[in-house]
């Protein structure tokens, strides 16, 4: 099998992106493909249409749109973003990354302090626990009674999504992983004021920004964290995901 790996166009290296589309595309059999694929500037519908029928493609967060155009290519467009061991492995950078913005942002150690996590999927897991190990004192806010479950099975304090405003007031410190509006206007009052939020979940996020910063909150919208914080980690985790995704094509694993 035969690949080509194609950078973003917003690299600056056009030379090297020209070269790619003229001499590899149309050899190859698997072409790899940037993250994320709609915001990297590529002539998505030329580059496919350069692609031999039948080819792979693998790219990042792909669209509606993408998929589209691949189809009238002929090629096969497959999202590596969405595979479940990409997301497991990008949620500890994504713990590790948020653990330093509140060792930065907050005046006291973690040592102690009451933490209210949002979620208990991937990323609130391993935030939790890593929280936790630093001797921070952590309750989950989960909506399904088994995360509840799993929660105090590691240790932690539960509490079901629909308590989340009679709890609020015992934190000055919640991170939300849930991308869905949950931390509103009725919740953001119930903390206490100048509390400090990192929201993890994508855009738009679970906050209510606007009635964080009216109510004297620090509110923090904190994305794409494993390549902010380990970059080289982020890189390794996605190229383990393309090799499997291979694999499986082949029939190896």
């Amino acid at each position: 099998m035969s690949y080509a790996i194609v950078f973003s166009s917003k690299t600056g290296n056009t030379a090297l992106l020209a070269q790619t589309l003229q001499e590899q595309l149309p050899q190859a059999d698997c072409i790899l493909l940037p993250l994320p694929l709609e915001q990297s500037g590529l002539p998505l519908t030329q580059l496919l249409g350069m692609a031999k029928p039948g080819a792979l493609a693998l790219g990042g967060k792909v669209t509606e749109s993408a998929r589209t155009i691949a189809r009238a290519a002929g090629v096969e467009l497959v999202d590596y973003f969405a595979r479940p061991e990409l997301t497991v492995y990008n949620a500890i950078p994504t713990a590790e990354g948020c653990i330093g913005i509140l060792l930065e942002r907050r005046s006291r150690t973690l040592w102690g302090a009451a933490v209210l996590v949002l979620g208990f999927g991937p990323v609130g897991r391993a935030l939790a626990v890593r929280l936790a190990a630093l001797g921070a004192r952590v309750t989950v806010a989960a909506r399904r009674p088994v995360q509840r479950a799993m929660a105090e099975e590691q240790g932690l304090r539960a509490v079901p999504l629909t308590d989340l405003a009679a709890a609020a007031a015992a934190f000055d410190t919640v991170v939300n992983t849930i991308p869905a509006p949950v931390l509103t206007a009725a919740v953001l009052a119930a903390l206490p004021k100048g509390c400090l939020i990192v929201d993890l979940a994508s855009k738009p996020g679970g906050t209510d920004f606007a009635a964080a910063r009216r109510l004297g909150h620090t509110a923090l919208h904190a994305l794409s964290l494993p390549t902010v914080w380990a970059p080289e980690t982020a890189g390794e985790a996605l190229a383990r995901t393309v090799q499997a995704i291979l694999q499986e094509r082949e029939g190896t694993i």
